[in-house]
């Protein structure tokens, strides 16, 4: 009987996440309260999709979590193997949320809940606030 409990007990507590957040990740939306809450014309869409097209100067935000709990980010411009302004993290999950940590005091600086966590995608959003949402995918 106390086996079969501590079965029970054991499949309660597995992680809602089977997928891991380990390696690279290419954001793909980045969304605040305002631009979640703005409804755009079809014309305001088309617009936008005829900009972005004609931009020569492609960059990619790049987020990198390591299996020791470190990271980094940055932004990745065409035609550079490297990228700039790396900036450095500690990152630590607890069951859907995804907390950055400081260094030096240990103590959580962000919270982020994980909304998604697949193969290829991973979208959070602020756990302050709903409305503003991130996805990445997942570039290996």
């Amino acid at each position: 009987m106390k086996n079969m409990v501590a079965c029970i007990l054991g499949l309660i507590t597995v992680p809602v996440f089977a997928q891991t957040i380990e390696g690279t990740w290419q954001m793909t939306d980045s969304r605040t309260c305002f631009q979640s809450e703005m409804k755009e014309s079809d014309t305001e869409k088309e617009l936008e999709g005829m900009m972005g097209a004609n931009s020569s100067n492609s960059v990619a935000k790049i987020i990198i979590f390591k299996k020791d709990g470190s990271g980094k980010e940055g932004i990745f411009s065409v035609g550079k193997k490297k990228g700039d302004d790396m900036n450095a993290f500690q990152y630590k999950i607890n069951d859907n949320m995804l907390l950055f940590i400081d260094k030096k005091s240990g103590m959580a600086t962000q919270r982020f809940v994980i909304d998604e966590l697949s193969e290829s995608s991973l979208k959070i959003h602020d756990a302050m606030k709903d409305c503003e949402t991130k996805a990445f995918t997942k570039v290996k």
